[in-house]
């Protein structure tokens, strides 16, 4: 499967404290000094503790692997701080689940739809 381009994940300890996209925001701005041009989204993952931010340009993702040597601390509105791991983004393997697809749609047609993303490995 395809690599998240221009994509890095910033992983939080499962275990701290919940923070607002806004504090996120912040934080990407203010301690990663990561300039608000560079970056064309940021996602939340909330289930696995992943802050997913992507670059307009590979440069800027090396930059920040680079200046923070793949890790930076979170410090929480509670005082608490928390230490980020760093790293490019990959996709991974991926189970996808189709709903109400008509019975008659043949399977070259899902695999030909998919093969954009990736190698299918497996249909059932």
């Amino acid at each position: 499967m395809s690599e998240g381009q221009n994509t890095v994940v910033c992983s939080f300890d499962p275990k701290s404290p919940r923070n607002s996209a806004f504090d996120i925001h912040e934080w990407i701005s203010e301690q990663l000094h990561v300039p608000e041009n560079v970056v064309t989204m940021v996602q939340i993952d909330r289930t696995h503790s992943h802050v997913y931010i992507k670059f307009t340009d590979s440069r800027y993702l090396q930059d920040l692997l680079h200046s923070t040597t793949a890790q930076s601390e979170y410090k929480h509105v509670n005082g608490e701080i928390t230490q980020m791991k760093i790293a490019m983004a990959g996709m991974g393997t991926r189970r996808v689940r189709l709903a109400n697809l008509p019975l008659e749609t043949p399977d070259e047609v899902v695999c030909f739809a998919f093969s954009q993303y990736g190698e299918i490995k497996e249909m059932q």
